[in-house]
């Protein structure tokens, strides 16, 4: 029997997904929880395991095209035969016992009823060795929406509806002429989707579409940066004790298989600032109209990577040790740069660093994550000329930036905060005395 494996929301209200690259192949044999399929979600790259064994019968959305939740995606032949209608309205007890193994995507028991088909033949009993094309499925019409004949998938049909774009008038650019939000839109700016092709050499411009990860991240930067008052506020701090540190920590057996990098203490330092001054690992409830202070330090550290910004934390950063805490950088680092970094590890945050260091920068205004009250850029570390003892020295300078929500964080408690980093910093064993 043909089974459909519909695209699942695997979390936190997922509508989309892109699919990014096929494990499987038509023809393929698969087994339970086999790997078939990896999807970029609005916030992270999710490998998707079948829920059934069988051949692989068809792939049917191709890599890059962007899907929405419920969308079947692969069809998988599961070597039994074509169940009968009055079958499918009882099920045997052992499939009402199948346990989900995806989130947000199970076995429901009770009645199972089969997409009808668009004609009465029966599928082929053998796979051709061609690929087949990817089956198209007849959608129903929305009430109210134009042009029953187009192909466009019922939420593509609403927002035609919503926005008052005739979908007759459109040519689409999905598979087989399928019409995509893009069309959609490009229609209410006076403009056709473009069709993906290569871009020219000398070409004036290239267009990128803006999906998954940098999506998400357009979409929380401008949320955040006009629902909470930002306040910005910069510090010059002499690393040059910190960076001694660093050379001593590496040459500890403990430290032996853990990156040590000026990152870790200035973590640490801002963790010890956190439990000096409490009300800075807190966010605004504004329906409640409530500042809610967390007594758990999620510590987000920004990475870059291919597919876009991401910032993933470490629960419970308050309770690690240095060694613990270094460890889990290193992990959280390595996973977001692998593309591996899952959507619970990016929730839940308290507070952030972000390293812009690492690219050659002094300083700069970081916008602060949504549902946090505060962020702290690392700036480069410079060979500087300093004032020591009334003497101008050369020195390792580098500029800390804390942007804070002025809704929670007066001038005077960010102020606190960042000097007291600053200290830490220019003398760590202030960490250890404060800690």
């Amino acid at each position: 029997m043909r089974r459909e494996f519909k695209l699942p929301d695997v979390g936190e209200g997922l509508t989309e997904a892109e699919i990014v690259r096929w494990h499987v192949r038509q023809g393929d044999t698969v087994k339970l929880n086999q790997i078939i399929v990896e999807i970029e979600t609005a916030k992270a790259v999710v490998e998707l395991p079948s829920p059934f064994e069988g051949t692989v019968s068809g792939l049917l959305v191709e890599e890059s095209a962007t899907v929405d939740v419920g969308t079947p995606i692969i069809t998988i032949d599961d070597g039994s035969a074509e169940e009968s209608t009055e079958k499918a309205e009882a099920p045997k007890a052992s499939e009402e016992k199948r346990t989900p193994v995806l989130v947000g995507y199970g076995v429901k028991a009770g009645a199972s009823k089969r997409r009808p088909r668009k004609t009465a033949t029966a599928a082929p009993p053998e796979v051709s060795e061609a690929p087949e094309a990817p089956e198209v499925p007849e959608v129903p019409v929305a009430r109210g929406a134009s042009a029953p004949g187009v192909l466009a998938k019922p939420p593509v049909r609403k927002l035609a509806k919503d926005l008052g774009v005739d979908l007759a008038s459109l040519t689409g650019t999905g598979p087989q002429g399928t019409i995509t939000r893009e069309d959609v839109h490009g229609a209410v700016a006076g403009t056709t989707a473009p069709v993906a092709e290569p871009v020219p050499a000398g070409a004036a411009e290239e267009r990128i579409p803006v999906k998954g990860v940098r999506r998400a991240t357009a979409q929380a930067m401008v949320a955040s940066a006009f629902s909470a008052p930002h306040v910005t506020e910069f510090l010059q701090v002499d690393m040059t004790e910190t960076m001694d540190t660093v050379r001593r920590l590496r040459a500890l057996p403990d430290f032996a298989e853990v990156k040590v990098s000026p990152l870790l203490l200035v973590a640490k330092a801002l963790l010890v600032g956190v439990r000096r001054h409490p009300m800075v690992n807190s966010a605004w409830d504004e329906r409640a109209q409530e500042i809610v202070v967390k007594h758990r330090v999620n510590l987000g550290i920004a990475a870059a990577t291919p597919r876009g910004l991401i910032v993933p934390n470490i629960k419970g950063a308050h309770a690690l040790s240095l060694v613990d805490l270094g460890r889990a950088m290193q992990a959280l680092v390595e996973t977001a740069r692998a593309g591996k970094t899952q959507p619970a590890d990016m929730s839940g945050g308290t507070i952030t660093i972000t390293n812009v260091g690492v690219f050659g920068v002094d300083a700069g205004t970081p916008i602060i994550n949504p549902g946090e009250s505060a962020i702290l850029a690392f700036g480069q570390i410079r060979d500087l000329p300093w004032v020591v003892d009334g003497q101008i020295v050369p020195r390792k300078i580098c500029t800390l930036s804390l942007s804070f929500d002025h809704r929670i964080i007066d001038g005077e408690l960010g102020s606190r905060l960042l000097r007291d980093v600053g200290d830490m910093l220019e003398d760590p064993l202030r960490a250890l005395a404060w800690s």
